[in-house]
């Protein structure tokens, strides 16, 4: 469960790739990638083991890095994503980050705010969590 308090914009399936730690205790980082048409919205999930800091940053943006994008960060509950955190002022380099109390199952979704053109736009997320 996702009992945040900060959400912070920096200047905020598919394909995933989770790094496995050698503590158990060390944060684990999963990279996401995909693509976001007009009016569209990704969805990626991803579990935590236990409670802790999550940080999900959008590493990139193409084909304009500057493209501002929406960043949504909440609690899957299996079927849907219950939204704790957004930003729909996102670029590249924009970050989330949240606190959850314990194990549990949590989403990340990358949607147009209306900026996206004909073509649609790639990215990359990176979530560091426990």
């Amino acid at each position: 469960m996702l009992v945040a308090v900060l959400a912070a914009g920096v200047a905020a399936c598919d394909d995933d790739t989770p790094t496995t730690p050698n503590n158990p205790r060390d944060p684990v980082t999963e990279t996401f990638t995909g693509q976001v048409t007009p009016s569209g919205a990704r969805t990626h999930t991803f579990s935590t083991a236990r409670s802790g800091t999550v940080t999900a940053t959008l590493k990139e943006l193409a084909p304009d890095s500057a493209l501002v994008v929406g960043l949504n960060l909440g609690n899957w509950d299996g079927t849907s994503c219950q939204l704790v955190f957004s930003n729909t002022q996102a670029t590249t380099g924009a970050v989330l980050s949240g606190t959850v109390s314990g194990a549990g199952n949590l989403c990340i979704i990358v949607n147009d705010v209306g900026n996206i053109g004909a073509a649609p736009a790639s990215y990359t997320l990176e979530v560091v969590h426990p």
